[in-house]
């Protein structure tokens, strides 16, 4: 606030006196009145219907059409530079009979057809992309199918395969020895073709009563005899099942004397 308005003093009653400051003469350049001279003398050298110096251009050049189109040279005969040398010979006419030296009597238009129709579909070719972009290779090649020609024991047997065959010849003749030797010692004998059927027979007649008991049963299994009755039934003729199937499949059937 000092600064902007000073702190009042008498000695500020005093006149004082008018300081003037005197500014430079401004500069004139000494060319300008030649700029000024030139300026004028070319500002309406053209106010007029243009120089009166230029030749007025004749009614009979006009403009024609594609006057200004590029024109192509003119035409030629083309002529080989080294001459007929190297030209082939014409092509023959339609009249003339092409000289062949084998003729053949096949028709090779329908045996096309046939082969094409009675050819197989190409197969697709297994590939595998190796990078980000999609890349295609061949999987063949690639070292990811295995190729089991190339194994030592290709097309062989295994080992655990022809040991579990000894195996299992061994103990069908340990088995057959055992029931020779029972048959022997009277404990066990074989069941005659006859018997087999009659069994059978039974066996399905059986069934067949059961199956009938089966279904004069109540639709409504509500109370717990009736659940009884069912799963009794539906048990019997299960193992019956189970001993039909066993005596069909199998044609030699042995049975142990108490």
């Amino acid at each position: 606030m000092t600064t902007i308005y000073p702190p009042e003093s008498i000695y500020n009653l005093i006149p004082r006196e008018e300081v003037r400051f005197e500014t430079p003469p401004r500069y004139t350049s000494k060319f300008r009145d030649q700029v000024k001279q030139e300026k004028q003398s070319g500002k309406a050298a053209h106010r007029t219907m243009g120089p009166t110096k230029v030749e007025t251009p004749s009614p009979e050049k006009f403009l024609r059409k594609h006057s200004k189109e590029p024109r192509l040279p003119e035409k030629k005969q083309f002529v080989y530079m080294d001459g007929d040398k190297l030209r082939k010979p014409p092509i023959p006419a339609r009249t003339e009979i092409p000289k062949m030296g084998v003729h053949s009597a096949k028709d090779f238009i329908r045996d096309n057809t046939i082969k094409n129709l009675l050819s197989a579909p190409r197969q697709p070719q297994p590939i595998y992309a190796d990078t980000k972009h999609g890349d295609k290779q061949p999987l063949e090649c690639s070292g990811l199918v295995p190729k089991y020609l190339k194994k030592k024991d290709y097309g062989q047997i295994p080992e655990y395969l022809l040991q579990r065959k000894v195996e299992e010849g061994r103990a069908q003749e340990e088995y057959d020895e055992y029931v020779k030797e029972r048959v022997r010692q009277g404990a066990m004998k074989q069941l005659s073709d006859e018997e087999r059927l009659s069994t059978l027979q039974g066996l399905k007649k059986n069934w067949e009563e059961l199956h009938h008991q089966y279904q004069a049963l109540s639709i409504v299994t509500d109370t717990g005899p009736k659940k009884y009755i069912k799963e009794k039934l539906e048990m019997q003729m299960k193992q019956l099942e189970k001993d039909i199937d066993l005596i069909e499949r199998h044609k030699t059937i042995y049975i142990a004397n108490n």
